[in-house]
């Protein structure tokens, strides 16, 4: 069975969640409905005219990107210019546009983590460039029956509530009584209609990041016996997780400038890089960060970084960085097309975890715009 587009779009959030998304971003549904079947995606990094005739060869009505088709509120369609006749031939093929941006770099186990990866930046102490979103912490009371205090918890550890730091299943549980008397017209689990009841309780305390309070709730109401659930839901004045644009860490083994160089062409398979500082230099933490990355160059010199690997380097950013001391590679925006091949897999997986026959594909196109002569 196909999936619908919204589910395909709910797994992507799952990945990246829109509110991870630098304000102002466009991100999401850009085009078309995702209310029909889809029976393939095509994930693209640009969608072009030529990704577009791709999509049509291959059957897909439904295109993954990462970069926009549209930036800002749109005063009239002309079909006669280049990005009229595009969303023309994407409305007449049924073929709707679903974006994940910069909630696709910032999020854990995205591009710029890809990137990190491919480079060997460790994974102990790596951390983000520049944060983006920070995760507010709730506390979550809740008053259980004692014979279903340990289902409740479990609910709720599932659902990804009780974390601090490096620990999960955290939890404070208090015992009490509790009262109630049920009304008219109820259904109590323990107790009578019109009598007052003592019953033996416990109170359970959780952390719950805001990113997954509502799950949290209902898999908690849903385990939980009472018709009538006690609970409460307060803000509390800690720092939850925070996710953020770039990567910056140590290397597993520290290379010289000019073998970092050697293995972004490889890691990113680009046929030259543009490279800042002396290639002799040895290299013992890396920052990275996909697309342009100009206006990161101090982040990652603060951050303690020896060389930043990103696109889009002006002549005096550069010369900045060199009278700094700061070494750059610039590999060009177009390396994050990684997203292709991994997006596609992702969602692969996830479709088959629903049985669904919806077939993802990655596009083969380059839409480098650049050529070397």
């Amino acid at each position: 069975m196909f999936a619908n587009g919204q589910t395909i779009a709910q797994l992507m959030e799952q990945l990246a969640p829109k509110h991870y998304a630098v304000e102002g971003d466009r991100i999401g549904l850009q085009l078309g409905t995702l209310n029909k079947p889809i029976p393939k995606v095509l994930v693209a990094l640009d969608v072009t005219d030529e990704v577009v005739e791709e999509a049509i060869r291959e059957g897909a009505n439904l295109i993954v990107a990462h970069h926009a088709i549209i930036f800002r509120p749109l005063a009239k369609i002309d079909t006669s210019t280049p990005a009229g006749k595009l969303y023309e031939k994407l409305i007449k093929h049924d073929i709707a546009v679903y974006i994940a941006h910069t909630n696709l770099d910032v999020t854990d186990g995205g591009i710029n983590d890809w990137m990190a990866d491919l480079l060997g930046i460790a994974q102990e102490g790596r951390a983000s460039l520049e944060d983006v979103h920070m995760d507010k912490l709730f506390k979550l009371v809740v008053f259980v029956p004692e014979s279903h205090s340990e289902k409740v918890q479990q609910a709720l550890w599932n659902a990804g509530a009780g974390t601090i730091g490096h620990y999960d299943h955290c939890s404070f549980v208090i015992e009490g009584t509790g009262t109630f008397r049920p009304g008219e017209g109820t259904n109590p689990f323990i107790g009578e209609q019109g009598k007052l009841e003592r019953v033996k309780e416990v109170r359970i305390e959780m952390i719950v990041p805001h990113s997954i309070h509502r799950g949290a709730i209902q898999a908690m109401l849903k385990a939980h016996p009472y018709e009538e659930v006690a609970y409460d839901l307060y803000p509390i004045d800690l720092k939850g997780r925070s996710v953020g644009l770039g990567r910056v860490g140590k290397l597993e083994q520290p290379v010289t400038l000019g073998e970092l160089a050697e293995r972004v062409k490889a890691a990113f398979e680009v046929p030259f890089v543009r490279v800042v500082g002396e290639l002799k230099a040895p290299v013992r933490k890396l920052a990275v960060l996909g697309g342009s990355g100009a206006k990161y160059v101090r982040h990652s010199s603060f951050a303690g970084a020896d060389v930043l690997v990103t696109g889009d380097i002006d002549y005096h950013t550069a010369h900045d960085a060199l009278a700094a001391g700061m070494m750059i590679i610039d590999p060009g925006h177009n390396v994050e097309k990684i997203m292709k091949t991994r997006v596609a897999e992702w969602l692969t997986a996830k479709l088959a975890e629903r049985k669904s026959t919806t077939a993802v594909v990655y596009s083969v196109l380059s839409t480098e715009p650049f050529q070397l002569i």
